[in-house]
């Protein structure tokens, strides 16, 4: 039921045809607990709801639905700006037409403001772009003499056993990759290795030199294997070595399926000219991004820009992901103009992004000339109500399963970057990051964004 209705949601918002939107059906949408009236709010870092679904139709998007009035829009973007809740924080708008790719509002859009995990949309392309929704990660078993050796080829999702071709998450399996090494190990009478481990596909350091102190909770240690790093998301106890673990559970495979295996687990790269007895293949980038995206999972994200790196020309390390993602930005036609970028998941605070960037990206993914990469990302997105990092928020208001968004979050900023649906069936980009309000302040700055901004647009049958 909950598969459906994403894809019913899907069909209703991204849905192009003859250059613009098909007209999509009704839907009956899921609501809840965030509403836009003014109650009065508690500072809490994350609010949980309850309640029961009330069936809203959903508009049915129409080349000739209304263009909003840029000036009601801007209304909303300036409501937020001077609200209290948002105190000191710098407001920054960006709002795009998709149809027409008009900006109708552009309230200090071009302020280069710190995104907070909105900055994953900017990976997300990127990597969609220049890798392809295609694309999968191998991990593979190599034997040289009576040395076997994991490569971990960037697959951060693994199962410990055995993986399920169904899923994403846990789609290969380090013990099925360890029973087919066992059987080419047989074949080739041999019954005794030692395990070796090759994590070198990454360059530099596996924790970046930008994040603060503190933020052990919400990322792992940047390696290029791991086992189903997303048991960790948002709940921190992150291993202290994941492709270690990864390793070491390969070999436990491996003696089970009938290979003694000698000694402990060594690093070391594999050697020139090993051959490969074994491999496992991840699922497609683009089921990858929809579980790293929906759960805005920072490790996942990191590897992501590390991959494209590797693939694109530039170091595989923190900084060489930050100039891949500029590059194919710049490559793809956008204005990069103000863009600071000192990783891919948006933990550093010193990343600054204008959010016109981020609106142009969305307009540009949501349009006819989007593509496979700019499908592929906004069906990757959490909606309003339903899933993702937005499951609990919109619910018993127009904005629940009409608006698409990354969310962003942390101490000090706050932002939603995505699509919504207008009351009168016109599809919008936006992207709205209010930075620098005070520490602690981060709940009510999200409730003010939600209610002044987002859900004012969704109602928005507005013309002036």
């Amino acid at each position: 039921m909950r598969k459906a209705t994403i894809a019913a949601l899907t069909a209703a918002t991204l849905l192009v045809v003859g250059g613009y939107y098909g007209l999509a059906d009704a839907l009956d949408l899921v609501p809840g607990a965030l509403t836009l009236s003014s109650p009065a709010y508690e500072v809490q870092a994350f609010p949980t709801t309850s309640g029961q679904a009330v069936a809203q139709p959903a508009p049915a998007l129409s080349a000739e639905a209304t263009v909003p009035s840029a000036a009601v829009l801007t209304g909303y973007a300036q409501a937020l700006a001077t609200d209290a809740r948002v105190g000191t924080g710098v407001t920054g708008v960006s709002i795009i037409d998709v149809a027409t790719g008009q900006a109708l509002v552009d309230y200090q859009a071009s302020t280069p403001l710190t995104p907070a995990s909105s900055n994953k949309v900017l990976t997300a392309w990127a990597a969609l772009s220049a890798l392809g929704a295609g694309h999968r990660l191998t991990t593979s078993a190599i034997l040289s003499g009576t040395t076997v050796t994991l490569v971990g080829g960037g697959d951060v999702l693994l199962a410990a056993d055995a993986g399920d071709p169904e899923a994403v998450v846990g789609h290969a399996g380090l013990g099925d990759l360890a029973r087919d090494a066992a059987e080419q190990l047989r074949a080739k009478g041999v019954t005794r290795v030692s395990v070796a481990l090759d994590d070198t596909l990454f360059d530099g350091v596996t924790w970046s030199p930008d994040w603060e102190e503190g933020n052990e909770s919400w990322v792992a240690p940047i390696q290029p294997l791991m086992i189903d790093v997303t048991a960790h998301s948002h709940a921190g106890g992150y291993p202290v070595d994941p492709a270690m673990e990864a390793a070491e559970a390969f070999a436990t495979a491996l003696a089970a399926a009938g290979v003694e295996v000698s000694g402990s687990v060594t690093r070391g790269a594999a050697p020139e000219g090993a051959s490969e007895i074994a491999a496992v293949e991840s699922a497609p980038l683009s089921e990858i991004l929809a579980v790293s995206l929906k759960q805005s999972d920072n490790t996942m994200t990191e590897v992501e820009g590390h991959l494209l790196a590797l693939e694109t020309g530039y170091p595989a390390s923190f900084a060489g992901a930050a100039q891949a993602v500029r590059a194919q930005l710049e490559a793809d036609g956008f204005d990069t103009t103000g863009l600071t970028l000192l990783d891919a998941s948006g933990l550093a605070r010193g990343n600054k992004v204008p959010p016109r960037l981020l609106a142009q990206v969305i307009a540009r993914s949501a349009g006819t000339d989007g593509g496979t990469a700019g499908r592929t990302l906004l069906t990757a997105l959490p909606v309003a109500a339903l899933d993702g990092t937005l499951d609990a928020r919109f619910w018993e208001t127009t904005a629940a399963g009409r608006v698409r968004a990354k969310t962003g979050s942390l101490d000090q900023s706050v932002s939603l970057t995505g699509t919504v649906v207008t009351a009168d069936g016109r599809l919008l980009a936006y992207s709205v990051i209010v930075d620098g309000f005070a520490e602690g302040g981060l709940y009510p700055a999200r409730v003010a964004l939600d209610q002044d901004l987002i859900g004012p647009l969704a109602d928005c049958g507005c013309q002036g």
